[in-house]
């Protein structure tokens, strides 16, 4: 029996934290990204400073990732949670303050909708601090009206 070539795709990566060192965690993210089986880092946005959206904590460091990956949706989300717990990411309470979160945002047009994972991200498009980085690396797939609805969020590009 042979196993079935998955061709690459690609997937956009959602990622931030707001405990210990927020900013280091999601640099070594974006390493740990580029490290994962049959996936390559292509692009990361710069890092932004947000306040926490419906959680509470610290404010978050962000970040969003295109990788080119032969893992499937699932696999990569399994991946990415491990990367989580080598993180140190506890999962106390919905919301809770995180070393590291890692969202599966978009998969080469893929929609899908399980209880393990949901394509595209279901909140994706009410936040600032997906949509303004996603839009850096990849303009075409924000448009300017579902920009400017999330423009009263208070999010800073850091140097």
């Amino acid at each position: 029996m042979t196993s079935a070539i998955v061709a690459p795709s690609l997937a956009w990566v959602a990622l931030g934290g707001n405990l210990g060192d927020a900013r280091q965690s999601v640099q070594q993210a974006l390493q740990a990204l580029d490290a994962l089986p049959q996936t390559r880092l292509e692009a990361a946005s710069s890092l932004y400073r947000t306040a926490p959206v419906d959680a509470s904590g610290p404010d978050f460091i962000n970040a969003v990732a295109r990788l080119r990956t032969s893992l499937a949706p699932l696999a990569l989300l399994q991946a990415l949670q491990g990367l989580e717990q080598q993180a140190g990411r506890e999962r106390p309470y919905r919301n809770a303050p995180r070393t590291l979160d890692l969202d599966v945002l978009l998969y080469s047009g893929v929609r899908q909708q399980t209880p393990e994972l949901e394509l595209p991200h279901p909140r994706m498009l009410q936040r600032a601090f997906v949509l303004v980085p996603l839009a850096e690396i990849d303009a075409e797939l924000v448009p300017p009206d579902v920009l400017q609805a999330v423009a009263d969020q208070a999010i800073e590009r850091l140097a």
